[in-house]
């Protein structure tokens, strides 16, 4: 701890990243990033901004970006706020909207990005625990006193679902708060909670290009919402940073955002392969939860979580294990493509013997 710091950063515990190895021909199935790659579009769209064009500033309002998200889900370009990735459109929304003198609610097992953000822009907080099949439960957070609500939907790390009319449920249930609700998996097999923001003032939906859309290098997200929700965001962006998305990321985006096809496509293999993985790792004797992300939570009824992932690294496979309460014998298993998931089939076979 240095002198020099700040009471704040001198409190803070930093959010730790899923692990980037430097070694080379491992399986990485440990950070959920989409097996496939970008779309060509998107890829030639990026291709087409490194020239001349680069000595000069961006679009700030990215509006190229912006007016695709628009389309893609028949909204109103003013009703959608852009940000480099989805946690900094996070980061934005906890000072701009979710800091208030209640607490601000969210599970107990979630993104572990929540409370570093409460930690950073000194925000109260309060965990509501999920149930004993790892479940939000609506009626918890209608029954308590709040600031404000957030969640992944799926929620990470346990990948499931809450159906879109619970979530309508809540948001009508709390129309004096902001519900945010963290979108970064719903494309493998949910429904948005975007249409709710046409008639609930209170929703703000947030999205990632890195998954679905394979563009996690890239850092872009978004946001919808009502006008006054993105205004106050737009007031946050505009007191820190003015460009926050290069040229390339924008063209980019945008051009991923128009590729339908490709995103059904490829969305469309991962949650074919997350499927195969579950019933062949069921026959294996895991307990394996209900997934509708790009990734599965799983335990091993007879093998200790944090052993098991020692094992598979033994054999240059990368997973995800939490040492955390409830959850520290579970595995976060991204969905590779089907020669990956054989890969990990086999070596867990070979694990359990």
């Amino acid at each position: 701890m240095s002198v020099y710091w700040s009471d704040v950063v001198s409190r803070l515990t930093p959010y730790v990243p899923g692990e980037q190895p430097k070694i080379a021909r491992l399986i990485k199935l440990n950070t959920n990033e989409n097996p496939y790659g970008p779309s060509p579009k998107a890829l030639a769209a990026i291709a087409a901004e490194t020239g001349e064009a680069l000595k000069l500033y961006p679009d700030p309002n990215s509006d190229l970006f912006r007016q695709a998200v628009a389309r893609h889900f028949g909204i109103e370009a003013r009703s959608v706020f852009v940000g480099n990735g989805s946690d900094e459109v996070l980061a934005h929304a906890f000072l701009g909207l979710l800091r208030h003198d209640k607490p601000l609610l969210f599970p107990d097992i979630s993104y572990s990005f929540y409370p570093v953000y409460c930690g950073l822009y000194e925000i109260d907080y309060r965990t509501i625990p999920l149930d004993e099949q790892f479940r939000i439960r609506v009626d918890d957070y209608l029954a308590a006193d709040a600031g404000a609500i957030i969640f992944p939907n799926p929620n990470a790390p346990t990948s499931r679902l809450l159906p879109l009319d619970e979530i309508e449920r809540l948001v009508a249930g709390k129309p004096e708060i902001v519900v945010v609700i963290d979108e970064a998996y719903i494309d493998f097999g949910g429904e948005s909670a975007v249409s709710l923001t046409q008639r609930h003032p209170n929703l703000l939906v947030i999205q990632t290009l890195s998954k679905s859309r394979s563009l996690a290098g890239l850092r872009a997200g978004f946001a919808i919402g009502h006008p006054d929700l993105i205004e106050a965001l737009e007031r946050v962006k505009n007191s820190f940073n003015s460009y926050p998305l290069d040229r390339m990321t924008i063209a980019g985006a945008a051009a991923a955002m128009d590729d339908t096809e490709w995103f059904d496509a490829t969305r469309q293999k991962v949650m074919a392969s997350r499927e195969r993985l579950v019933a062949r790792m069921q026959s294996a004797g895991f307990e394996v939860l209900p997934s509708a992300a790009n990734f599965i939570f799983a335990r091993h009824p007879a093998r200790e979580g944090g052993q098991l992932a020692s094992a598979l690294r033994e054999r240059g496979i990368i997973v995800r294990h939490f040492r955390v309460p409830r959850i520290d014998q579970f595995l976060r298993i991204t969905i590779g493509t089907d020669e990956q998931c054989d890969a990990l089939l086999s070596a867990l076979e070979e694990i359990l013997g």
